[in-house]
């Protein structure tokens, strides 16, 4: 099978020519670009749900769990973006360790965590915008907020059918014109978001510290009801198995690496980095939020932060935390966008993409064509499609490739032991076996039609590699004429 040496991505990581992409980012910048699209509003959500449907109080173990199951991933990909530091993530990575078909696959894969994870957050962010504008007396009709497969009751109580949901398409275009311009213009914007989001998760930390009812941590673990992952230490794993979803997007940092200023530093920083800070914002956050209201309160709630919110006397606050959400989806659709033209930039290079996704533009030095076919896709898919539809092929995208990295790394330190690693992966083979496991149990808490997608989805891949990708591959082309 063709794999790509690690000397020839090396000398693609070194080419500074008017075909390369811009070094721009230091580690500062890559652990914003980490927690910009960690910290979502999944935070304001899934916390909740977990806490009022498996865990109690102990859905602060459960991120901790979670976190760790993370941590496996993230070792593995920090040795990967020092070691081999070009654009494209796990699709790099698995081309130089399993060759192109996997690699092929994984790329085909990352669509569903960047593009229709993208798509996804933008169905979302238009919904919380109708509702932040409706406390300011300002209403949108229905028609132009929802798919045409959906239905709402309009202003004067007639049910009405979508016809599209404009506002996920507008904020897809307004991103993605930032990300034309230029990464460090991009990651500036992040930076100015991130430092909001940050800010108002600080903000209900500390004021609702003070509010924390003790009564509500007992008990700490609530007895298991019989049913499998409600409550005890089942639904204690079940908890983490659904927050795991919050901690996902750290990998999107090693999207970045040929645009890092020294990336053999500075990529084991952001993911870590990231990952670390998150952690820490995610337990204290769970904590206060159990402590203020009771974990059965949140049972069946859209809104849990708004429940605890209500034992305080700082109503205020919960525009604040939907504003928030705005702001934080906004900089997850910024990040998801710059991942997946980064992967489609790398699989261009290789030919197994039409060239038109690795045109650099003259001046900004990004990949605007790819920006701009892939802005399109993913308008119409949020104008036109569901959330229902695109919300958990996200998280079974992302597993997928976060065992195809774990992997990698065993395969690679068995065929290329003496490769120059600026950052190791401690305990191999453990760290990475215990990543694969953890991944893959993971996967196996998804429903069934989300597999099936995911086979469909792969089949669709399949045949594009090998009707076009095989046939016009640089290193496949290169083979041939050996």
């Amino acid at each position: 099978m063709i794999k790509k040496p690690i000397d020839l991505l090396l000398k693609e990581s070194a080419d500074e020519g008017e075909n390369s992409l811009k070094r721009t980012l230091g580690p500062f910048n890559l652990i914003l670009i980490g927690i910009g699209i960690i910290i979502g509003a999944g935070l304001f959500s899934l916390t909740g749900i977990a806490a009022g449907q498996h865990s109690g109080p102990a859905v602060t173990i459960s991120f901790i769990i979670a976190a760790l199951g993370c941590t496996f991933a993230a070792l593995c990909y920090a040795e990967f973006s020092a070691m081999i530091p070009v654009a494209g993530s796990a699709y790099t990575y698995s081309y130089a360790t399993m060759g192109e078909l996997f690699a092929w696959i994984i790329g085909w894969d990352l669509v569903l965590e960047y593009s229709v994870g993208a798509a996804t957050v933008a169905i979302s962010w238009s919904q919380y915008l109708t509702k932040f504008l409706s406390w300011f007396d300002l209403y949108l009709p229905p028609q132009l907020t929802l798919s045409p497969f959906e239905t709402a009751k309009a202003a004067n109580g007639v049910i009405v059918n979508g016809i599209i949901n404009l506002p996920a398409a507008l904020i897809v275009i307004l991103v993605t014109s930032i990300i034309i311009r230029g990464t460090k213009g991009s990651a500036l914007v992040n930076a100015i978001i991130v430092s909001l989001k940050v800010g108002v998760v600080l903000v209900f930390i500390a004021v609702g510290w003070s509010f924390i009812n003790p009564q509500n941590y007992h008990p700490y673990i609530p007895q298991n009801t019989g049913v499998w992952g409600t409550y005890g230490w089942s639904g204690i794993l079940r908890g983490a198995g659904l927050v795991f979803f919050v901690f996902i997007g750290f990998d999107a940092v090693s999207t970045a690496a040929q645009e890092a200023k020294n990336p053999q530093r500075n990529m084991p920083i952001g993911i870590i980095g990231s990952l670390v800070v998150c952690t820490i914002l995610f337990v204290i956050f769970a904590h206060v939020m159990t402590g203020m209201a009771n974990y059965k309160e949140f049972i069946g709630s859209g809104a849990p932060v708004a429940i605890a919110i209500e034992k305080t006397h700082y109503q205020w606050l919960s525009k604040a935390i939907v504003l928030a959400i705005l702001i934080g989806y906004t900089s997850v659709i910024l990040v998801d966008l710059l991942g997946q033209s980064r992967v489609f930039f790398s699989m261009s290079k290789d030919g197994l993409l039409p060239k038109v996704f690795a045109d650099i533009h003259p001046k900004f030095r990004t990949p605007w064509k790819s920006n701009i076919v892939l802005c399109g896709f993913i308008a119409l898919f949020a104008a036109f499609v569901p959330i229902r539809v695109v919300g958990e092929m996200t998280s079974i995208g992302t597993l997928l490739a976060f065992v195809m990295v774990c992997a990698g790394i065993l395969i690679l330190r068995k065929q290329q032991p003496n490769v120059h690693r600026p950052f190791r992966t401690p305990w191999v083979p453990l760290v990475p076996i215990l990543g694969i496991l953890t991944c893959f149990a993971m996967m196996t808490f998804l429903p069934g039609d989300t597999w099936l997608r995911l086979i469909i989805w792969l089949a669709i891949g399949l045949v594009i590699y090998f009707t076009y990708g095989k046939k016009n591959s640089v290193l496949g082309k290169a083979s041939r004429l050996q």
